[in-house]
């Protein structure tokens, strides 16, 4: 780019400040007229609830914003690109979204979108979409070069369902064609892929996998969300629970950067709320199933007893592990039933785990609800918790930036 496109791009960010979602919404309408077909490709909840577009809105005054300098965004087009090969996003599919940018940018913003401004948004577009290009190819290339590789959408079975709770069910995913499946980080998800009657449309969302890496299966835990006419998100999550052992769906291999590190021995602090508590159920199997026996405190909180997965298990853990600490915080008391020593009635207050998580060199992982996210990073930040020792992982569309 010239330094006179440059100035250009940093010009329109008030424009992108006050319209960017009359902007994506409009793109969005636009492409999807155009291309009906990448509806199967997209998460058509998100859409609807606006999640999706403000996600982009905020992505391009952000690429805006940083015209001089994009590189420190690479983070997060790192996070961006691993969800994009989650859904085989493919080299053609960026020149249909730069067209339908570009032409949106012209058509929104109407006369103040000079030519000159249109060929210095097109040429940043492309300059992006060659950073992302990249990106991905590296990330397809690690897929294909692991056992049991693969890029795209395979078959899996579902040879078992178990009720976690009284909305979350776990699904046993082993894969169709019977051949090796990659390993993954804990922490990481897949993408799954499901017909949606309602939309005739193919579907896909990101679930987290929920245990440590065997060869024989994948397992996530999901939330059944109700609701749906208000809550279109939630088709899918129904559409998996009423699935019975033995039915197919297609997945895609293990994507994320929201893992522990292989080998790292620094203490943990996993830090969720309600089905947050995925990924961190894979990092903890996976602290067990190693042997590192580094110390780990586990935080948890949710709605009450009755949503609560995996408690069983994670008491099991903490009876038998000397170096997993436990707090349970629910937000009612069913029954008027006495408290463990480690449970208090009420939302996660790190707080009262204060002695617990100083921990020399720990790294505090967070997972849950945007709020819930942000009030326990800042949290930790009241704490003195080095930000750069937090991680947190936003389900949907990531609107957080906090480090």
């Amino acid at each position: 780019m010239t330094a006179n496109q440059k100035e250009l791009i940093a010009a329109t960010v008030p424009i992108l400040c006050e319209s960017g979602e009359v902007l994506t919404n409009y793109f969005y309408e636009r492409m999807f007229r155009h291309h009906p077909e990448l509806k199967n490709m997209f998460n058509m909840g998100n859409q609807a609830n606006g999640k999706q577009k403000s996600a982009l809105a905020n992505a391009v005054l952000a690429y805006a914003e940083n015209i001089e300098n994009p590189s420190v965004l690479i983070g997060v087009l790192k996070g961006i690109g691993s969800k994009h090969v989650s859904l085989n996003i493919q080299p053609e599919h960026y020149n249909i979204v730069g067209n339908h940018l570009i032409a949106s940018i012209k058509e929104v913003i109407g006369e103040p979108a000079t030519d000159e401004i249109l060929e210095a948004w097109t040429v940043a577009y492309y300059q992006l979409a060659d950073i992302m290009i990249n990106l991905e190819k590296e990330r397809y290339a690690e897929n294909l070069s692991k056992n049991g590789g693969w890029n795209g959408w395979r078959e899996f079975i579902i040879k078992k369902i178990e009720q976690e709770s009284s909305e979350i069910k776990s699904f046993y995913l082993y894969p169709k064609d019977g051949k090796e499946i990659a390993d993954f980080h804990p922490g990481q998800f897949i993408s799954v892929q499901v017909f949606i009657k309602e939309l005739n449309l193919l579907q896909p969302r990101q679930y987290s996998l929920s245990s440590s890496y065997n060869k024989e299966y994948y397992r996530i835990s999901v939330k059944k969300e109700t609701g749906m006419n208000s809550n279109p998100s939630g088709r899918v999550s129904n559409a998996l629970h009423s699935k019975s052992e033995g039915d197919i769906i297609s997945i895609s291999a293990p994507a994320g950067l929201f893992h522990l590190e292989k080998d790292s021995k620094d203490p943990l602090v996993l830090i969720s709320g309600g089905v947050g508590l995925t990924p961190m159920l894979s990092m903890l199997e996976t602290n067990i199933n190693s042997l590192q026996n580094k110390k780990t405190v586990w935080i948890h909180g949710c709605r009450n007893e009755s949503v609560h997965a995996f408690k069983k298990q994670i008491e099991h853990f903490n009876q038998n592990s000397e170096w997993l600490e436990t707090y349970t915080f629910y937000e009612t008391i069913e029954n008027h039933t006495d408290l463990p020593s480690n449970t208090s009635l009420g939302r996660v207050d790190l707080e009262k785990c204060r002695t617990s998580i100083k921990l020399s060199g720990a790294r505090f992982y967070i997972c849950g609800p945007e709020i819930f996210i942000r009030t326990q990073y800042q949290s930790l930040i009241n704490l003195n918790i080095s930000e750069e020792n937090i991680f947190y992982e936003e389900f949907g569309p990531q609107l957080i930036n906090l480090n």
